[in-house]
């Protein structure tokens, strides 16, 4: 689809003639014409014109995509040898990838500190018109055995730029050399590209490794956080050799962020051996030691709270000293700003549950005595906020294991609280784990526990706190059929919010999806988000680019597959405030028109499809959901730095580009270079005369003599002619242009010498004559030489030689 442009163009902007825009409400741009070439137009933006040595000049390409299809784009531009690109200047629209090429052919994606000499904008999957955003939909996720170990754990939900949903997880109670850290691409059941997987977690900041040289171990139970400013930096509870702390994993880059140590390992008699899970309260990151002591991070400042370790809560439980491998047996949960933990001493003794304040560093007020929740010798790996039916937080459970299953629950105050039914009749052995917790779109707050053990090879137990009991809909408990003839031993769900789904992994090392309504697996759902901000399309500094916001779509997706009526799509815009626009169509089109760019600077639009079949996914298919905007071509920017050499005079510049339609290339710009003061011409003028009579010997190329004065009587008594050579010499760096000869005595030697141009080294010589009667008297003529650097600025006055002189005599000579 073509775009009307409305922009005043820039200086030395050379137009392309574009077709008017034509809009209509709720549907795909008109398909492109399948013979027309796209089209790439350059301008410059300099501070002046002409640029002066060592100045910057702001390069744009507008590419407009004619193409019929989606296909593989790439936008080159090289950089000649009268300028240099200016480091970090390069700006590419969304969806494109940035490279740069130190020897003009090879690219990379990673910029190089100097020596870029060519660069690149490149998009795999470049749409027609080009003001377009996708995301690919992430498919019903089945059943997909990973390298987890067997003991992955928990997932961690990760979307990749291109809009594709990772699980990434840690293997649990995984000593310091084993590599523990797998990605999984949950659109295909493969692994992550960068493999092979597992790798290591290490202190050290860089990439994940592979082979065994790891130098931290995971806890028991794990609980994350993530960086509130950076959601793909996850901080874990991490076991070194020598203490126990914080560590970083960067799932968007795939490497260690960083390690904090915040206790030393070792002690008696109770041991600091390993840590539970951290939790998050105002800012601070919050884990308990096996000697039950309270453990506190800051995340913004990346140090220990002040007076941190904090005394202990709970009893410790893996904390021999003659064990140093031994375990944290419990988990950790926060209820109204409070931290609570439950701990699994054994040997005889009952597991507990304390409370720490934050506010005061010590524990909660009717928490000195940590409170028993279950039988001697029980353990618990859990430990959870309990709410009431309005969604608020009121106190912490925790199910124990052994003989008996028993749930206990405490609110704040540390009275009893009655336990969810969902999860208050489980047989002995069976495990319960962490839950997640999620508030549905009908407003109620549901926790997802995962169970196993004792009759249970793995399900998932669905309470609802707002009608408080089990989830209507929804099995209690829910086991998969499906996914490995049952045996899931689940560990953990994470909710991914754009589909709805919930994707759990166990400790028998299979990713799989849950419906949250029913418990089915897989969950028969998808969905995608974009995020469009119309104005990072443009770079040259330009206004008035975007005429409007156009629709979001399913492509690649059957309506029938879509149960669209049960389906949802929000949008909000850059201040998170939703906007109002119509639901899906029927053809799966959302009509964006009605929405002001002005007002409405960025759109988000998240897609919740519920499926009726996974028909359209599988086989290579990705469909996807597309935002797109009407507007001027997107742009590709980047600075040069002109040259400083004198005989630099000008700079020129071509893209070129590729696409579905063929290969292009854009106008050539030049950009005309003034000389700086070091850059300025020297000109020197020689006024001669012949000192011989014979006219042949005084013209060009004859011997003269040339001299400064000639003898007396060479212009005789009473008449004579005076014969003069005049050089003009260009001793400086630069050229010079519209030259002439400024000879006030006599007006032939400016008419013989015309106009005309220098370059640096070279001369010119004029000559001319003048005939004297009565020539009783000396003639002295001076001449010098008019002239303009070359590109110089427009009305720019002219500049002048020294005078030279020279001097015929007559009869006499000396006056």
């Amino acid at each position: 689809m073509r775009r009307s442009r409305s922009k005043l163009l820039p200086t030395l902007f050379v137009p392309l003639l574009a077709a008017a825009l034509v809009v209509v409400p709720g549907a795909a741009p008109a398909a492109a014409d399948p013979l027309a070439v796209s089209t790439l137009t350059k301008s410059v933006r300099t501070a002046a014109t002409p640029v002066d040595h060592g100045g910057t000049a702001s390069w744009t390409v507008d590419y407009d995509n004619n193409s019929a299809a989606i296909g593989a784009a790439a936008i080159t531009d090289q950089i000649g040898s009268a300028h240099a690109y200016v480091p970090g200047s390069l700006r590419v629209p969304p969806g494109w990838t940035p490279q740069w090429s130190a020897d003009g052919t090879t690219f990379q994606g990673a910029e190089p500190a100097s020596g870029t000499v060519a660069v690149r904008a490149a998009n795999p999957a470049a749409r027609p018109g080009g003001t377009v955003l996708a995301s690919e939909l992430t498919p019903p996720v089945q059943a997909a055995a990973t390298a987890t170990g067997g003991d992955g754990f928990t997932p961690l939900l990760h979307r990749t730029p291109s809009g594709s949903l990772q699980a990434w997880n840690i293997f649990h109670h995984a000593s310091f050399a084993q590599p523990k850290v797998v990605c999984s691409e949950l659109a295909t059941g493969s692994l992550c590209a960068g493999g092979p997987w597992p790798k290591t977690l290490n202190t050290a900041v860089g990439p994940l490794q592979s082979g065994s040289a790891g130098d931290i171990s995971s806890p028991l139970a794990p609980q994350y956080v993530r960086d509130p400013a950076t959601p793909s930096h996850v901080y874990y509870a991490a076991i070194t050799a020598s203490s126990v702390g914080v560590g970083c994993l960067d799932l968007a880059a795939a490497a260690n962020c960083g390690y904090w140590p915040l206790l030393a390992t070792g002690g008696s008699p109770a041991a600091v051996n390993n840590l539970a899970g951290l939790v998050e309260v105002a800012g601070n990151l919050y884990g308990v030691a096996t000697t039950g002591a309270v453990t506190c991070w800051t995340v913004s400042s990346k140090s220990a709270c002040p007076g941190q370790p904090y005394a202990p809560i709970v009893p410790p439980n893996g904390s021999n000293p003659a064990a140093p491998a031994s375990l944290y047996l419990g988990a950790m949960t926060v209820v109204a700003g409070k931290v609570f933990a439950s701990s699994s001493p054994q040997a005889g003794q009952v597991p507990a549950m304390g409370c720490f304040d934050p506010a005061t560093g010590s524990a909660c007020a009717g928490w000195g005595t940590p409170r028993p929740l279950g039988p001697a010798n029980n353990y618990t790996y859990n430990a959870y906020t309990a709410y009431d039916t309005s969604g608020a937080a009121v106190g912490a459970c925790a199910g124990t294991t052994g003989g008996s299953n028993v749930t206990t629950c405490y609110t704040t105050a540390g009275a009893p609280l009655a336990a969810p039914s969902s999860a208050a009749s489980l047989p002995g052995g069976v495990l319960v784990f962490n839950p997640e917790v999620i508030v549905g779109p009908d407003g109620h707050t549901r926790s997802y526990l995962a169970i196993w053990g004792g009759p249970y090879a793995g399900a998932a137990i669905c309470h609802d706190w707002t009608t408080g009991a089990g989830c209507a809909g929804f099995p209690n408990p829910a086991s998969h059929p499906n996914v490995n003839g049952g045996h899931t031993r689940d560990y953990g769900y994470a909710f991914d919010s754009t589909t709805q789904c919930l994707i759990g992994l166990g400790d028998a090392g299979v990713l799989f999806s849950m419906d949250p309504a029913t418990g089915a697996s897989p969950c028969v759902r998808s969905g995608a988000a974009v995020t469009l901000t119309p104005a990072d399309f443009y770079c040259d500094g330009g206004t008035n680019h975007v005429t409007g916001y156009l629709s979001a779509r399913l492509e690649g997706i059957t309506p029938a597959n879509v149960n669209l009526g049960a389906s949802s799509v929000t949008v909000v815009n850059q201040a998170g405030t939703v906007v109002p626009t119509p639901g899906f169509a029927p053809d799966g089109t959302v009509d964006l028109t009605g929405v002001s760019p002005s007002a409405n600077t960025s759109l988000t639009v998240t897609a919740r499809l519920v499926l009726t079949n996974g028909a359209d996914f599988g086989g290579g298919a990705e469909p996807n959901l597309v935002v797109d905007f009407a507007g001027d071509p997107p742009q590709v920017c980047f600075q040069t730095t002109v040259a400083t050499a004198c005989t630099v005079t000008d700079v020129t510049n071509t893209a070129t580009g590729t696409d579905v339609s063929g290969s292009f290339s854009s106008n050539t710009v030049s950009v005309p270079v003034a000389p700086g003061a070091a850059c300025l011409p020297v000109v020197r003028v020689e006024k001669e005369i012949c000192a011989s009579n014979s006219a042949s010997h005084c013209g060009p190329g004859g011997s003269g003599p040339w001299v400064k004065q000639t003898p007396v009587g060479l212009l005789g008594a009473l008449f004579g002619t005076a014969r003069w050579r005049i050089t003009i010499t260009n001793d400086g760096p630069v050229a010079i242009d519209h030259a002439s000869v400024y000879d006030l005595e006599e007006p032939s030697c400016e008419t013989a010498g015309g106009t005309f141009s220098l370059a640096p080294g070279q001369s010119k010589q004029v000559y001319c004559s003048t005939y004297a009667l009565l020539t009783l008297f000396p003639i002295t003529n001076y001449a010098k030489a008019k002239y303009t650097p070359r590109n110089s600025p427009p009305g720019t006055p002219p500049s002048y030689s020294p005078y030279s002189s020279a001097k015929a005599c007559a009869l006499l000579c000396n006056l």
